[in-house]
């Protein structure tokens, strides 16, 4: 799930030891935008406590939904897993699955592959 939103409170780093080692959870507050705006709690676990960003940013939130039962009872938690500065560009990557717009050339300067212009889909199923 993706949203943007504004942060607004941080609230304090918790640690603790568990049998797998020693862990950390850092819960931060943002507010959505909108006619009737609604706070949300994010929490950042290990190292993500170090994408934490400054309250008053506006930022793109990524996070994971995940409910657990305890004793009877349910628990939600949204974790965030990437933070990044609303209106960012993109990252420079290539993304999977894309196609060449220009011809692929060797040395010599000749083209050795034509990007497709065929849109039919040749896949077997």
């Amino acid at each position: 799930m993706e949203f943007e939103a504004k942060v607004v409170q941080h609230l304090e780093l918790v640690t603790g030891q568990s049998a797998r080692g020693e862990w950390k959870k850092q819960e931060f507050i943002v507010e959505t935008p909108g006619d009737y705006p609604k706070n949300v709690c994010l929490s950042l676990w290990g190292d993500k406590v170090s994408l934490l960003p400054p309250v008053g940013s506006q930022v793109t939130c990524h996070v994971n939904l995940e409910s657990r039962e305890y004793n009877g009872r349910w628990y939600t938690e949204a974790r965030a897993w990437k933070i990044d500065a609303a209106g960012s560009a993109p990252s420079a990557a290539p993304q999977s699955g894309s196609v060449a717009s220009a011809p692929v050339q060797n040395a010599a300067n000749k083209a050795i592959v034509e990007p497709s212009s065929d849109d039919s889909d040749d896949l077997p199923f």
